[in-house]
């Protein structure tokens, strides 16, 4: 189970991995409501009390199953893709084939964009969790947009009226939507 924060009201009363998450909330009175549980990868509301989740299979379960006829299970998973008739050109010159040869652009675009990924991840994170619990908050507008321009610095100042843990919070789920990238060295700010 993933990390999680919980929240009563605008005060955090839990967080870390989903069960200690549970088991200190089993602790506490939450008969007045205001309790929001919230995933600290993507910033979404979370149920409580959190589902049971399947437990995988055994090495033992694996050995057993009788093997299939075809290619072997290497998480390969099918799914559609539509290009136009110059792509699938493209694509089957290509060594490997198709399918290799769309994972090696994946790939490439995954190492190519991931600190672009890592920021918009950490703006779509913080904002989900702005909206659930600051939404009626002073300066929620303001925040929301600093946080969208990627200014840290009006972010900052548009939350620093904030209850304490939420501000915190909000801080430590963005933290990563202000670092610079490519784009903005490039734009020539001096």
């Amino acid at each position: 189970m993933t990390a999680c924060t919980a929240f009563l009201g605008h005060r955090r009363v839990a967080f870390g991995p989903g069960d200690e998450v549970a088991r200190t909330l089993a602790t506490l009175d939450l008969s007045g409501g205001g309790l929001l549980v919230f995933d600290d990868a993507t910033g979404e509301q979370r149920d409580y009390p959190f589902a049971p989740q399947a437990a995988a299979p055994g090495p033992a379960a694996l050995a057993t199953a009788a093997p299939g006829v075809g290619r072997p299970r290497l998480g390969v998973v099918a799914r559609e893709v539509t290009l136009l008739p110059r792509h699938w050109a493209w694509l089957a010159q290509q060594p490997g084939g198709a399918s290799a040869a769309l994972r090696r652009l994946v790939d490439e675009a995954r190492r190519s964009h991931a600190e672009r990924d890592s920021r918009r991840a950490a703006t779509e994170r913080a904002y989900r969790f702005m909206s659930a619990i600051a939404g009626a908050l002073p300066g929620f507008e303001e925040a929301t947009r600093a946080l969208f321009a990627h200014d840290g610095e009006a972010f900052a100042r548009r939350i620093e009226s904030w209850p304490p843990d939420v501000r915190a919070h909000a801080a430590w789920l963005a933290r990563d939507a202000f670092a610079p990238t490519d784009t903005d060295s490039s734009r020539g700010d001096s």
